[in-house]
């Protein structure tokens, strides 16, 4: 299945920039700023300014799949823990 890539228009830092960035990893954007209470453009500036190369829209997809990967080994090891303390 492909992904189309959209461009979307962000302001940071009060200048105007475009990304362009699968529909999948900015639904995933808009989930990890919800789940932190943050507004997306804070989020995405947060990125921006943590980012060491590379373009806006890489640094993006990076830190939404960094993301999930963590949350997915978390629940992974609680899965362990709590799979051994009910054996």
């Amino acid at each position: 299945m492909a992904s189309k890539i959209f461009k979307r228009s962000v302001v940071i830092r009060g200048h105007k920039t475009s990304i362009s960035i699968e529909d999948e990893f900015w639904s995933g954007l808009k989930h990890i700023a919800g789940e932190r209470g943050t507004t997306l453009s804070a989020l995405i500036r947060e990125i921006d300014e943590r980012r060491e190369s590379g373009n806006l829209s890489s640094a993006i997809r990076v830190h939404a799949l960094t993301y999930f990967r963590e949350r997915c080994e978390a629940a992974s090891v609680h899965a362990s823990s709590t799979a051994q303390r009910t054996n």
